[in-house]
């Protein structure tokens, strides 16, 4: 397939436009700089520069695309997570870039659209399962999501197919967040967000980036991209521990992120997402069934003396 990649240079999106392409796809991806254009070029992709909110010069470029894939974001770095402010730039890129690039695929007469979104939009549910019938919760950090979300449904209602996927929560090598994470675990102080007793579903980068893959041949409609098997929270924390070598002498912040506001709320909840119906309509399993596993493999690689 002829596939078009917007956010293909990022932590999660360099994965998925090298797994296109070593599955054999045409990929064009957006390049903001002569460094990702050359990144992207070494990878086998053809690099375009062009603005996301700009749908007249989007339409030019997915004119001939079979797909459009949308794993564009700004997420700020974890120091400034709290600050409502820094996330401005994500929030415009989910609401007014997901439009343009849904309003230029249909323009140019692309088939398929796939955005990216989370898993984290679930409200709390305990120790029970939750796939997607469950309702998504209306907290103020879910709205560009479900702004994203909603241009994707739109697609699909004009008569196109169009693919949601929640992704868990992303680590591996490459995610910012998540080397920061392993870089505390490697002196005792181990990442908790939350009740020990609540559950995390995360996702590999590697392993969200082989679904994006799959997603390209799933019938319209949400899937749930995340591991086989969501950790309870202590158990992730024991997981960073294992992976860095060393004992978790501290879990931070536990309990004390339920006081952190509206910008933590979904970390602190209980979210034990499954992945059945994507795994089932594709074949698609993932590499690392846990973080157990995944945060092994990432801490080898970052840190190969070891």
């Amino acid at each position: 397939m002829k596939v078009f990649i917007a956010g293909g240079t990022g932590a999660s999106g360099k994965y998925a436009t090298q797994a296109l392409i070593d599955a054999g796809h045409t990929v064009t991806a957006l390049a903001r700089t002569s460094e990702k254009a050359a990144m992207l070029e070494l990878q086998g992709a053809k690099a375009v520069n062009v603005s996301v909110f700009d749908r007249s010069a989007l339409t030019k470029v997915f004119k001939g695309q079979d797909a459009v894939i949308n794993l564009t974001s700004a997420i700020p770095p974890t120091a400034q997570f709290m600050n409502s402010n820094a996330w401005v730039a994500n929030e415009k890129v989910r609401v007014e870039g997901s439009t343009a690039i849904v309003d230029a695929a249909l323009a140019a007469g692309v088939t398929r659209v796939i955005q990216e979104s989370v898993s984290m939009l679930y409200p709390d549910n305990g120790s029970a399962w939750i796939d997607e019938a469950m309702p998504t919760d209306q907290y103020p950090m879910a709205r560009a999501n479900l702004a994203a979300e909603a241009n994707a449904n739109r697609f699909t209602t004009s008569g196109s197919i169009g693919v949601v996927l929640r992704f868990g929560w992303f680590y591996g090598p490459g995610a910012k967040h998540s080397e920061e994470f392993l870089a505390l675990a490697r002196h005792h102080i181990c990442v908790q967000m939350g009740s020990p007793n609540g559950y995390v579903s995360s996702i590999h980068v590697s392993d969200a980036d082989t679904a994006v893959v799959a997603a390209l041949n799933v019938a319209a409609g949400t899937y749930n991209i995340v591991d086989d098997e969501p950790l309870q929270k202590r158990e992730y924390a024991n997981a960073l521990a294992a992976a860095a070598g060393k004992t978790a002498w501290l879990r931070v912040p536990g309990r004390a992120a339920l006081l952190l506001g509206d910008r933590s709320t979904s970390l602190t909840w209980s979210l034990r997402v499954s992945n059945k119906r994507f795994c089932i309509a594709t074949g698609w399993v993932p590499k690392y069934p846990s973080a157990r596993e995944g945060w092994i493999a990432t801490a080898k690689l970052l840190y190969p003396r070891d």
